[in-house]
């Protein structure tokens, strides 16, 4: 028996609760642009099933799907801004903990110009 990952089996509850929001985000766009399911994996070049499982927001569906639907959407732009480094602030004040603090002066100066 092959060993499964574990993330796509039992995801922690936030993760699997944000891929049905954005699954059910996607279906209403697609209904929004009266679009059935069949329209939107011709155009992305995927099967009915990875449509349908990426807006039940199933764990296992690859990003590329997710992503795929937003450009068929005409809303990838705001994904493109996810895990910006600018606006990660967590990292930007772990980073800024183990930056030095002064200068050390590296041995005597040369003249060499």
């Amino acid at each position: 028996m092959t060993a499964r990952n574990q993330l796509i089996m039992t995801p922690p509850y936030s993760v699997e609760q944000a891929l049905k929001r954005v699954g059910a985000n996607l279906r209403i766009a697609r209904v929004r642009r009266k679009l059935t399911i069949g329209d939107v994996a011709e155009k992305i070049g995927a099967g009915r099933r990875a449509i349908m499982d990426a807006e039940n927001g199933k764990a296992s569906t690859g990003a590329a799907v997710y992503v795929a639907l937003l450009w068929v959407y005409d809303l990838l732009a705001p994904f493109e801004n996810l895990a910006d480094p600018l606006k990660d602030e967590v990292g930007i004040a772990l980073a800024s903990r183990s930056e030095k603090h002064r200068a050390r002066k590296s041995g005597d100066l040369d003249n060499d110009f």
